[in-house]
């Protein structure tokens, strides 16, 4: 669910300072309230600003005596808003379309979307769109049942390639399964019209403010218990996820949703995403982002396990405390050599998990070089940061930090409850694999639609 948005704090900061400040806005200028997040109480004071401009959200937390009480402010730019235009202008961009004579659907509504026809269930109403991609386009809504505020995902021609359909059928089993304050809700499927021949998909999310690439990019500083809480939270649902024997693929900045009001964490699009309950069978190593992707999916191996995830968390870390990707590559090969131009390759030790011969010798081949030390990289970080992401960063997987241990570092020390980091009921089997007819995975996600939507009439009449 990554929202590919394009947004200019510059300008919309330089309109801000135009504008003085309303009669309204001054009225409502905080909200204070008192909320309790993973066991921090928190004081929330919420400021209004016009959309257009950054939102301020002050965090004074009331902390155990071991942290640091001091007051911790985090700006984001809020994806309610996904560029510098108008609250009316995407407003325009949302209008009632009519179907064709013919192919009206009871219980439908009809709207026009960025030039995207949506045929959505009449309990909701679009408020704008806040991000689009190559699957299609995700608006906000609001549930007129649950009055909750929504992001639509429409996912158009879902069976157009192989490709597609897999990733959405992964994305509805898991997230049916997976329950968990640091993994995204999926709340609803839209029931389509017909078993047989649908062609969109609808899913229905818990609606966040921004994802952590957004706030990297801003200019706002991070603290260093901003950058721990963030951490642990990915931690945290990386547990219940490994513990369920899911390994999601692609963890990235873009992939981690946001709340602005108590920074709240989750991971999202688990489309790449797979369990691990058939032993012996090899899975495609042609996954996860290219700047986030572990050596061992580099050199083409399609043996690996939840170790390529804890990569990817090192890599993200890296980006919280540097704001920028820490190796950028252009393509496997040069990110490869990227990663040994930092972490070197202390001999034929460190590459004993290779198996394709000719990767072993090309990275030999490479320039022999010493390891850069991470602490003169991020020299203003605290040493403790550096320690584990050292752990994260290692070249050989077997020798790589787990997730479990990831949280019992002393860098988590201030969040960290074993009795509080709950396990998934037991391992998760999709009951398929990367190779399945169209017809097949069209009748799963058909089953798996209405059983979604048995539990939630299940739920209703609780």
């Amino acid at each position: 669910m990554s929202r590919l948005v394009s947004r200019n704090p510059k300008a919309a900061e330089k309109r801000r300072r135009k504008k003085k400040k309303s009669p309204r806005a001054a009225s409502q200028s905080a909200e204070i309230e008192r909320s309790e997040t993973l066991g921090i109480s928190v004081t929330r004071a919420v400021f209004y600003i016009h959309p257009n401009a950054l939102l301020t959200v002050r965090l004074v937390p009331s902390l155990p005596c071991n942290i640091d009480a001091a007051s911790h402010e985090l700006v984001l730019l809020p994806t309610m808003f996904p560029s510098a235009v108008s609250v009316q202008e995407d407003m325009a961009m949302v209008s009632i379309a009519h179907p064709p004579p013919g192919f009206e659907n009871k219980g439908k509504n009809y709207y026009t979307i960025w030039r995207t026809v949506f045929e959505i269930d009449t309990k909701y109403m679009p408020i704008e769109p806040i991000g689009r991609g190559a699957y299609g386009v995700v608006c906000s809504s609001i549930d007129h049942e649950t009055k909750e505020k929504v992001a639509i995902k429409k996912i158009n021609n879902t069976f157009e390639n192989p490709i597609r359909p897999l990733r959405t059928l992964r994305e509805i089993k898991l997230l049916r399964r997976l329950k968990h304050d640091n993994i995204i809700t999926l709340k609803d499927v839209m029931v389509p019209p017909n078993s047989r021949s649908f062609k969109d998909v609808y899913l229905v999310f818990e609606l966040m403010d921004t994802n952590l690439c957004e706030i990297i990019q801003s200019p706002q500083p991070l603290s260093d218990y901003q950058c721990r809480y963030f951490l642990f939270q990915l931690l945290r649902g990386l547990k219940y996820l490994h513990s369920a024997n899911v390994i999601h693929r692609d963890l990235k900045p873009e992939n981690l949703f946001v709340n602005g009001v108590d920074c709240k964490l989750k991971i999202g699009d688990f489309g790449l995403a797979r369990s691990m309950t058939r032993s012996g069978q090899g899975m495609s190593s042609y996954v996860a982002t290219q700047w986030y992707r572990a050596p061992e999916l580099l050199v083409c191996s399609n043996r690996y396990d939840t170790s390529i995830d804890m990569w990817s968390v090192g890599c993200i870390l890296a980006e919280l405390l540097g704001r920028r990707p820490l190796f950028p590559g252009t393509d496997d090969i040069n990110q490869l050599e990227r990663i040994v131009s930092v972490l070197g390759v202390k001999g034929d030790a460190d590459l004993n998990f290779i198996d394709n011969e000719h990767a072993r010798k090309y990275i030999k081949s490479l320039p022999h070089r010493l390891d850069i030390p991470l602490a003169s990289v991020y020299s203003h970080a605290n040493p403790l940061a550096i320690d584990l992401l050292k752990k994260m960063l290692v070249f050989d997987p077997s020798k790589r930090i787990d997730v479990t241990e990831a949280l019992q570092h002393p860098y988590m020390t201030s969040f960290y409850d074993p009795l509080f980091e709950p396990a998934a009921d037991g391992p998760v089997d999709l009951g398929f694999d990367d190779d399945v007819e169209e017809d097949a995975i069209r009748e799963m996600m058909w089953e798996e639609i209405l059983f979604y939507h048995q539990e939630r009439e299940v739920a209703s009449r609780a």
